[in-house]
């Protein structure tokens, strides 16, 4: 439930001309019905504003300087696409992130839960789900701000992975950190040669790996490529770090699920025949030598996803629909 009613909203499109018409009906509804100012990226502004000039005054963008500063000016963020627009949204966002509510634009949908055709009702609850409608001491007024959507919208707390790429040998830590909303993974690239990994907890040596290579999920990441590769589907309310193998030479390497609070290092073996790589959400991908470690926890700072139906309703309808 918002303290006060929502002044800015960030508005996120998947590439291509595909969702032109979409993007522009929903940036015209927040700006010219909600009265709300409305935060494009940098490359939609031109092609927007091309097609709806009168929006000009109530569309704005940002510098790639004030990209760090981005969740101080953004009530709540809009995503019209597929599940790798919602990733691209938590990369935007590397520390605190408002609430995303996401329409189905793409090809699969997971994450994504709301349709196009509700945007204008969905749209309407979030922005009136603040305490201001709700505080009043009549029964006709509060009854009429819970239709609206005064008693708040449900959230999911998304859980993101804070990892970071130590070198061999470097001084004073990690260089830069990445937020994960579904999976760091580390693997051999185009090498012939299978991954030699160490996988430290604490300063514990929990096992050594030989795989095409290991990655570490989030439960949102447990339905994308960890259940591709054996792993379990897991809720995403469950507050846990899924340990899963690519294709172990092991047979008797089994997916773990560990708890939120385990600290992970995944380092290369000095032996290893070549280098690994690592990426993070599919991005950033960098290459690893001997003794180079990713160190993995949870992050501090989650996703809040607006949903639908609520958390356990949503999850269920998407295993329906998007895994029969």
């Amino acid at each position: 439930m918002w303290r006060t009613r929502p002044k800015a909203v960030m508005v996120l499109k998947k590439l291509g001309p595909d969702t032109e018409d979409a993007f522009t009906d929903v940036v015209s509804y927040l700006a010219a019905d909600e009265g709300l100012l409305v935060l494009v990226e940098p490359h939609e502004l031109g092609g927007l504003l091309a097609r709806r000039p009168d929006l000009a005054p109530s569309v704005d963008t940002y510098t790639a300087e004030e990209a760090d500063s981005l969740a101080d000016a953004v009530d709540f963020v809009v995503c019209l696409g597929g599940d790798g627009l919602v990733l691209h949204a938590s990369s935007l966002f590397q520390h605190a992130i408002p609430p995303v509510i996401s329409f189905n634009l793409g090809s699969l949908g997971f994450l994504t839960n709301h349709l196009i055709t509700d945007f204008r009702a969905d749209l309407a609850a979030v922005i009136a789900s603040s305490s201001s409608f709700s505080s009043s001491s009549s029964a006709a007024s509060s009854s009429a701000s819970s239709a609206d959507g005064g008693d708040g919208v449900p959230i999911t707390l998304r859980m993101r992975l804070e990892c970071a790429v130590v070198r061999a040998g470097q001084a004073g830590g990690a260089a830069a950190t990445y937020e994960v909303l579904n999976e760091v993974v580390v693997d051999r690239g185009s090498s012939p040669y299978l991954t030699k990994l160490e996988c430290w907890d604490r300063g514990r040596l929990v096992t050594k790996v030989q795989a095409d290579g290991v990655m570490l999920a989030t439960p949102t990441g447990s339905t994308a490529y960890s259940v591709a590769a054996g792993g379990s589907m897991v809720h995403p309310n469950v507050p846990a770090i899924l340990f899963t193998p690519v294709c172990p030479h092991s047979l008797s390497f089994r997916p773990v699920v560990l708890p939120d609070y385990a600290e992970l290092e995944l380092r290369v073996a000095g032996d290893m025949r070549s280098t690994a790589f690592v990426s993070f959400d599919g991005k950033g991908r960098q290459e690893l030598g001997p003794g180079d470690v990713v160190r993995v926890r949870m992050s501090t700072h989650p996703v809040p996803t607006i949903s639908k139906a609520g958390s356990t309703n949503d999850w269920f309808d998407t295993l329906n629909r998007c895994f029969g």
